[in-house]
């Protein structure tokens, strides 16, 4: 259970971070406006996803069951999304590798998670 524990505190406090710096360089950063465009995504879509983003890295640690799953599904929604963005429009490897590790990360933390609640 300890194990669990560790797990599950590094794997969300890496997402959550994660989120928190990523979503203030949407929000304040040129390049990501570019990015963004690069990608086919409006300029308006680049604001919502910052905001949603900062909202969500709270969410993940409040214990109210509900809110913390919508924080994991959009996350793993924008995960996914992300590398696929970046693979459509033919963005190096490490782009579209980037999302799924990201995942792979989130996903560790869910399950930690669930572990830690039916403990």
């Amino acid at each position: 259970m300890k194990a669990t524990k560790i797990t599950y505190y590094i794997t969300t406090g890496i997402i959550s971070a994660m989120m928190v710096y990523i979503a203030f360089e949407t929000l304040t950063k040129p390049e990501v406006k570019v990015s963004m465009a690069h990608l086919g995504f409006p300029d308006y879509f680049r604001i919502e996803l910052g905001i949603t983003k900062l909202i969500g890295a709270v969410l993940l640690w409040l214990p109210i069951r509900l809110l913390k799953e919508t924080a994991y599904i959009g996350f793993a929604i924008m995960f996914g999304s992300a590398s696929i963005a970046h693979y459509a429009v033919g963005d190096p490897a490490d782009k579209v590798i980037a999302g799924i590790v990201f995942l792979a990360i989130l996903i560790t933390s869910y399950v930690s998670h669930k572990k830690l609640q039916n403990k």
